[in-house]
């Protein structure tokens, strides 16, 4: 966990190292992909890797980006033979389309479907569908949509019905404890680690970039108004606010500050479409399916009973946040390699022995 993490730093005199990183570590392309008509087209910001086997279609979480999958596609890839798709979702990261508010799950899944569609044509290969927080959310209601003809699997990652519409009414207040700019982007890294939004270091300094902007001086003012992003799983972290990483006024004439690429607040009225009935959609899906989760509190009560009828596979991990997939992206890699040789979607990825060994 990131606790231990800094006392280790303390105790040894090391300096960790907040500098943001390239997707280019991770991912092998970037692409935008363009949909629609001529004169009105949304444009997709994706990012691939591999060129074999499934189509790993990776959905992120409210406020992230695509980059949240980017530790995680060097451990699935290295796994199984696989292809990789993770993209910005409207609003988020990249991508920009006209009606950027909408976030209705009947948009969002049709955005899903264009994208994969530009870029495969009407045949695209075998899809696995993974979805991590709003994303699982959207995945299941892709699935539930048939609007995937060659999907053959789905992965939820910490995504319950129960437990999202819980949070809902301590969502805003959590919104509005974070710090609205940032001085720097090594800044808003340091901050996303030690308030343990995202308790990897190495997964926070590829993806917050995802996640952060950087904007004019002159926009300062109109950063007072706008609220600052998470997912809507709430995180009862222990409280980490250090005005050090807030932009100060009177530095401003002289510096850029940082600010969140989304204010996941007005989105509020999609909330409740986004989750009431993920449950039974995702139990009544005729698919193989497997749903990690960040703790067995999650389990809601349709859950318990569909897992107890041996109708998805689950497994609980290891104590990490909402973040799953960027904390522990090992593990999840091992999850998901799992599931997918399991139902024979991928072939493993032999591991090539050295000359000495093989003579030893």
């Amino acid at each position: 966990m990131w606790e231990e993490n800094f006392d280790t730093e303390h105790e040894v005199g090391q300096k960790l190292d907040y500098s943001p990183v390239s997707w280019r570590e991770y991912f092998d392309q970037m692409e935008d992909v363009s949909v629609g008509p001529a004169d009105s087209r949304d444009v997709y910001r994706i990012y691939k890797a591999g060129s074999e086997g499934p189509l790993l279609v990776l959905l992120h979480g409210g406020g992230h980006s695509a980059l949240s999958w980017a530790v995680f596609t060097t451990a699935i890839t290295s796994r199984v033979t696989c292809r990789v798709l993770a993209m910005d979702l409207r609003g988020h990261g990249a991508t920009e389309v006209h009606q950027s508010d909408d976030f209705s799950t009947q948009t969002m899944s049709s955005d899903i479907a264009n994208v994969i569609r530009a870029c495969y044509g009407a045949a695209p290969p075998p899809i696995v569908l993974i979805g991590h927080g709003v994303g699982g959310a959207i995945a299941v209601h892709t699935s539930s949509s048939m609007l995937l003809p060659t999907m053959v699997g789905l992965v939820a990652i910490d995504v319950v019905e129960g437990s999202a519409m819980e949070a809902h009414h301590s969502i805003q207040n959590f919104l509005k404890g974070r710090p609205k700019s940032f001085k720097s982007m090594d800044h808003a890294i340091e901050w996303s680690v030690k308030s343990g939004q995202i308790r990897n270091l190495e997964s926070a300094r590829v993806s917050v970039v995802g996640q952060i902007i950087r904007c004019e001086v002159e926009e300062t003012d109109t950063l007072e108004q706008a609220s600052p992003v998470t997912d809507v799983v709430v995180e009862h972290n222990e409280e980490f606010y250090d005005q050090s990483y807030v932009d100060d006024k009177e530095d401003a004439a002289s510096e850029s500050v940082y600010k969140w690429r989304i204010d996941l607040s007005k989105s509020e009225k999609y909330w409740d479409g986004w989750f009431r009935g993920t449950s039974n959609l995702f139990l009544a899906c005729n698919l193989p399916k497997l749903l990690l989760l960040a703790g067995i509190d999650r389990l809601d009560r349709d859950l318990t009973i569909g897992q107890m009828q041996g109708k998805f596979m689950m497994q609980v991990l290891p104590p990490c946040g909402h973040a799953v997939q960027e904390d522990r992206p090992e593990r999840v890699a091992e999850a998901v390699a799992a599931f997918l040789l399991r139902h024979k979607f991928a072939e493993a990825i032999k591991e090539t022995r050295s000359p000495d060994s093989l003579t030893q």
